[in-house]
């Protein structure tokens, strides 16, 4: 499954959100979306799984125009694991993860045998079968994460959109849930938060400032002190761990630029 995206753009209210966004993604990749808050990560997401209708711009799944599929047509193709999950009724975690079914089911269709195998495997995959009939709302932060990635395994769908995934989780849950996603070996597009784990995880790297693409490569080509700086604000050491052989960002507060700052003028 690969994507093709040419020109999106989205404005709310006359105001430009994101313009003339361009990206791809090819079979296999696991490709993420970096950027300061504000500055069009998720609201690009959602123009591509079409909770936004985006102003301008072609979208091509395998080469289909995504936005000319019904949205049943669409979720056969595309699982989405989005930053807002709140249910207004409490629901098992076999029942989320059957919701994945639904594009592939009649109106009214109840779950055959496959679809129940279907789902008990998606479980199995995220280590939950034990928790299959408890209720979603009473589960971690990390566990409702796991059924929400369960569903969209459940929908047998070859490309995930994740929308910040691992945000509000400890780091023990964030690299457990992107080590699920990662070995699934599906095609990804992922807004990430965290620039280290960005480094870790992603083959490719779409950095955004104010709504536009400001580079694009892998984590060593983008993630370097000018461009951290030039996006963020902020200044950062880089290097390569010597475990990982992945870039490793150390960000430097304000308070310690200008405490050798201070050094230096004294010295002089």
């Amino acid at each position: 499954m690969t994507l093709q995206v040419e020109s999106l753009s989205f404005s709310y209210d006359h105001k430009a959100i994101i313009e003339d966004i361009c990206l791809n993604v090819k079979k296999g990749e696991f490709v993420g979306l970096i950027g300061p808050n504000g500055s069009g990560k998720s609201t690009i997401l959602k123009n591509l799984y079409r909770a936004l209708q985006p102003d301008r711009g072609e979208v091509k799944l395998d080469g289909e125009n995504l936005f000319k599929l019904t949205h049943k047509q669409a979720a056969t193709k595309i699982g989405v694991v989005g930053q807002e999950n709140a249910l207004p009724f409490d629901f098992k975690v076999e029942e989320i993860v059957a919701m994945g079914r639904s594009p592939h089911k009649k109106l009214f269709a109840g779950d055959s045998p496959e679809d129940k195998e279907i789902v008990r495997q998606a479980l199995a995959y995220l280590r939950m079968e034990d928790m299959a009939k408890k209720n979603y709302l009473k589960l971690s932060g990390g566990e409702k994460q796991r059924v929400l990635i369960a569903r969209a395994i459940a929908q047998k769908t070859d490309f995930l959109i994740l929308d910040e995934p691992t945000n509000h989780l400890d780091i023990g849950y964030q690299l457990q849930i992107l080590d699920f996603v990662k070995r699934l070996q599906a095609t990804v597009l992922t807004a990430i938060h965290d620039l280290n784990i960005a480094a870790l995880y992603c083959d490719r790297i779409y950095v955004l400032k104010e709504g536009k693409i400001y580079t694009r490569g892998t984590a060593e080509e983008v993630l370097t002190p000018e461009i951290i700086f030039e996006v963020y604000g902020i200044k950062a050491d880089v290097i390569i761990h010597p475990f990982t052989q992945k870039i490793s960002i150390t960000f430097l507060p304000q308070s310690l630029n200008n405490s050798k700052r201070a050094l230096k003028e004294r010295e002089m």
